[in-house]
């Protein structure tokens, strides 16, 4: 089995409906949120038996939890038979509801892979590499809009506002409330407003616990919920014994810098470059897109001590070396001290300054300054 995860509107369905025209057999496709499709399932084995030999993508698996029993026995059935190709594709957007459920019944016959919104390699115009302006135009507008599919490819920044605002109105009247969340929309707003306005901050529940009026423990369960729903990156504290005190609480990011802009009511590029939210959003877009391409056991820390070393990014390989990366809004970056003596807290030997674009120079023996794209492009095809 392949579970596909990631936030509604990501494009997961329209992924679902390609592979149904794909050789050699059709596949089977249910949509759970479809009376006429659970009618379907009135006796899940029956049906879910009959579809043997090719294809079946189940949709909103979440809201149907007794099926993880019957699909494990389904799997088990058919690996004693000899099948070693995919069975059944399971899309769910509900990380949390999903994996415990599945988790449960089907470890060892299940893998996962998240689907993301469009990140800058994806976007580059087909056919080799843009030109300077136009690439430089297709980054700004995935920056502004965010990478959710019909925000990005709007006729106009306008019509990617309004879609956004209409994504955040659902999720905060419908789909939360489906997930059991008995909070108010307008109070869920709020919250998700304040984390916007502290994108990239340390997160400090008893704070906004303060401005919500409400519990330290109720703020981080609701953050939790929105990690776990792919809308928040919770970047935790790289620790190692150092002989120094570091930050221990996470930078909080809302994932999709289109959804910052969106709460923020900035509807344009002169909008974000005006607003005080400028540097801590690129720097969420920039994090965003190097994990997109980074290797799927690599594990992204922020490292900084009492006294203001920091590291932006710290990417961990599967062999314990570690990556150093800072970033930049500026053809000309300056870098601090204090990032040069995090690096030599933690003897990392690769260090990257990244600017929005720009030649790769030297700024040092061990530290190389490079444009984003091309730095997403080297860590793509980089062994590691």
């Amino acid at each position: 089995m392949v579970g596909l995860l990631g936030p509604r509107q990501v494009g997961k369905t329209t992924l679902a409906h390609e592979l149904l025209k794909m050789p050699p057999k059709p596949a089977g496709y249910l949509d759970l949120e479809r009376p006429s499709d659970r009618a379907k399932l009135q006796d899940p084995e029956l049906y879910l038996r009959d579809q043997a030999g090719r294809l079946t993508i189940l949709d909103e698996i979440q809201l149907w939890p007794d099926l993880f029993a019957v699909l494990r026995s389904l799997v088990d059935e058919r690996r004693r038979a000899g099948e070693k190709s995919a069975q059944f594709l399971i899309l769910g957007s509900a990380s949390h509801a999903l994996l415990k459920q599945s988790a449960e019944s089907l470890a060892g016959r299940i893998v996962y892979h998240e689907l993301r919104p469009f990140n800058l390699r994806e976007i580059a115009a087909p056919g080799g590499r843009s030109q300077h302006t136009s690439a430089q135009r297709l980054r700004d507008r995935l920056w502004v809009r965010g990478g959710f599919p019909e925000s990005y490819l709007a006729d106009s920044d306008a019509g990617s506002f309004l879609w956004r605002e209409s994504f955040i109105t659902t999720y905060l009247q419908r789909d939360l409330p489906m997930l059991g969340t008995r909070t108010s929309a307008e109070w869920m707003r709020r919250f998700w407003t304040m984390l916007a306005h502290q994108q990239g901050g340390l997160f400090n529940a008893a704070e906004l616990a303060r401005s919500l009026e409400i519990s330290s423990m109720t703020v981080g369960r609701h953050l939790d919920q929105l990690t776990e729903l792919f809308l928040v990156r919770q970047l935790r504290p790289y620790f190692r014994n150092v002989g120094k005190r570091l930050v221990k609480s996470p930078k909080v990011y809302l994932r999709d810098c289109g959804m910052v802009h969106g709460l923020l009511n900035l509807q344009s590029l002169d909008a974000v470059l005006a607003h005080p939210v400028c540097g801590a959003s690129w720097e969420g877009f920039v994090i965003e897109n190097i994990l997109a391409v980074a290797p799927r056991d690599c594990r992204p820390w922020f490292y900084r001590t009492g006294s203001g070393a920091e590291i932006d990014l710290v990417l961990e390989f599967p062999d314990e070396t570690l990556m150093a990366i800072e970033i930049k809004r500026t053809l000309s970056p300056k870098v601090s001290r204090g990032f040069f003596l995090a690096c030599d807290d933690l003897n990392i030997q690769r260090r990257f300054v990244l600017m929005p674009e720009g030649p790769a120079f030297p700024l040092d023996a061990r530290t190389k300054a490079m444009g984003l794209t091309e730095f997403l492009d080297e860590l793509k095809m980089s062994p590691q």
